[in-house]
């Protein structure tokens, strides 16, 4: 898929053939309408010429709507700054739910995914409810480190909190995400974690560190970087007053699977 040409040059044009690949590896999408990934595209470049990259090309941008209604992640790529954004895919996550102590509303924003935190591996353990707040062995927890959100608790305001986005508990909690529900933290389905690992998706600063003669353990020796590979995730808010059909919230059979008081994890 990102094979160099006769001249050594891959055209990132080629970078759009991800999707197919999405399609077929991530388990748990959304269809979004043609409609709605335009608007989302324009969320998308207005956030990041607020953090004055609006020029950014090149390489993929993950997106996270946080708000009550949506809870998606979308993938965005486009070529130069002249072209326009073009969704990959788009997967249900969740995002903070305030209201209890130590859960914070996800901070919006543009994060940079960089070594500066380095990511880790889930252990796969359970809690003492029984939940692997991290899913299950292996899955990567990509490190935003720490960010300032607002409070979900007591009188509100804002302070620091580790933010992270991370598979969660395939069992119990992966089929809650569509609403938000964790402390903070993004959760996302485990083979959108696989796959934006395998593909290093946003892992355009650890290969750079790579290519100078680093070994990092947290990289897997089988992966398949993409010349497009990105580091920013942003975090927007689209106001929704009302969920949209394209992005379904989880039944009662899900919600029946997490006894009360038992999903305190991140």
């Amino acid at each position: 898929m990102a094979a160099p040409d006769a001249a050594g040059v891959v055209d990132p044009r080629r970078a759009l053939a991800l999707r197919e690949v999405f399609a077929s590896q991530v388990t748990r999408r959304l269809n979004v309408p043609a409609a709605e990934q335009r608007a989302y595209a324009g969320r998308l470049q207005a956030a990041l010429r607020e953090h004055a990259l609006g020029e950014l090309s090149g390489e993929y941008v993950v997106m996270v709507d946080r708000n009550a209604n949506v809870q998606a992640l979308l993938i965005y790529f486009r070529a130069t700054p002249a072209d326009a954004w073009q969704m990959i895919g788009a997967s249900p996550v969740s995002t903070g739910r305030p209201g209890e102590f130590d859960h914070f509303v996800t901070p919006l924003g543009v994060f940079e995914h960089t070594p500066s935190n380095m990511d880790f591996r889930s252990e796969g353990t359970e809690n003492q409810n029984h939940i692997r707040g991290y899913g299950k062995r292996d899955m990567r927890i990509f490190d935003l480190g720490w960010a300032q959100a607002e409070r979900g608790w007591g009188k509100g305001g804002v302070s620091q909190m580790r933010f992270q986005m991370h598979a969660t508990d395939p069992d119990r909690l992966e089929p809650l995400l569509g609403v938000r529900h964790s402390k903070g933290c993004v959760r996302i389905p485990a083979s959108l974690n696989t796959f934006l690992d395998h593909y290093g998706i946003l892992d355009a600063e650890y290969a750079a560190l790579v290519e100078s003669g680093k070994s990092l353990w947290v990289l897997k020796s089988d992966r398949q970087i993409l010349p497009w590979a990105g580091r920013y995730i942003v975090v927007v808010d689209s106001e929704r007053k009302a969920r949209p059909a394209w992005s379904p919230a989880p039944g009662a059979k899900a919600h029946a699977r997490v006894p009360a008081g038992t999903d305190t994890a991140d």
